[in-house]
């Protein structure tokens, strides 16, 4: 690694100082997997735990990739059930459905795994860019169970996240943002395990026309498809664009809406925290 490579990776590890065993909250995308790579180099493989939480809102996709990049880093995958859908203001669907998600996650880790692995902390990958976001919420619910959050506090960007991924040749070093299927519901349309799975075996169709990074919003019959908008042109070819429909419909929509603004992140929850999205 370059000197200043190496510079990120000291201001991280200054902040595991005094940490003997630490649980990563780990979904397998490149912030946590970074977190969790620079732990097992500071502490070892035998002191680090990476927790995986599992519910109808993962993917069965991003769970597979997500052990498949501890196994290359070397690290052991806990996997926790999370029950934030039984939770009414999860299912409620409102902007701050992050924080129950994660105060959910964060609730379980400690009731069943901090004492069982005898952890000394619990840390999260949140960056340095993501702690300047207002559509945050779940930063709210780490601050309450006093979860680390060693990236953003040395000061790392996702842009800095993404080069030490790439230096420490981390499969996920250059993987698109992948939020949680949740996110794919409009605020105040409540969130089911039905619109979960039709979300998940929708953006399936998506990925398998070898769409790199792509995103299937659940409209009630509508499903709007969001894309890099370099790939537009492509989706709307007649071919693409009849294997698209028809995949999307077999996975429960009735109508398939092609967003000609590309990928939005951050499009549902933006505008309801008083920021407009560009």
């Amino acid at each position: 690694m370059s000197d200043v490579l190496d510079d990120r990776e000291r201001r991280v590890r200054a902040h595991l100082a005094g940490v003997g065993r630490l649980g990563v909250a780990f979904s397998g995308g490149v912030d946590s997997s970074l977190l969790l790579a620079l732990a097992v180099r500071a502490l070892g493989a035998e002191n680090v735990v990476a927790i995986l939480g599992v519910s109808p809102s993962l993917a069965g996709d991003e769970r597979d990739a997500a052990h498949e990049v501890a196994r290359v880093i070397g690290a052991r995958v806990v996997e926790i059930a999370t029950h934030e859908g039984d939770n009414p203001a999860y299912v409620a669907n409102g902007p701050d459905r992050c924080f129950h998600c994660k105060d959910e996650l964060f609730t379980r880790i400690d009731d069943a795994l901090v004492v069982e692995h005898r952890l000394d902390a619990v840390a999260y990958g949140e960056n340095a860019d993501d702690a300047l976001r207002p559509d945050r919420p779940g930063a709210r619910a780490a601050t309450n169970h006093r979860v680390l959050r060693p990236l953003a506090e040395a000061g790392l960007s996702k842009t800095d996240v993404r080069e030490l991924a790439r230096a420490l040749d981390l499969p996920c070093a250059d993987k698109p943002a992948a939020p949680c299927l949740a996110s794919r519901i409009p605020h105040h349309e409540p969130v089911t395990p039905q619109k979960l799975a039709q979300v998940e075996a929708a953006e399936r169709v998506v990925r398998e026309l070898g769409f790199a990074d792509g995103r299937v919003r659940h409209h009630g019959d509508v499903a709007r498809v969001e894309l890099l908008p370099a790939d537009l042109a492509r989706a709307a070819e007649p071919e693409i664009a009849g294997r698209l429909v028809e995949g999307i419909r077999a996975a429960g929509f009735r109508f398939v809406a092609l967003d000609l603004a590309g990928i939005q992140s951050g499009a549902f929850t933006l505008p309801l925290v008083g920021v407009t999205h560009g």
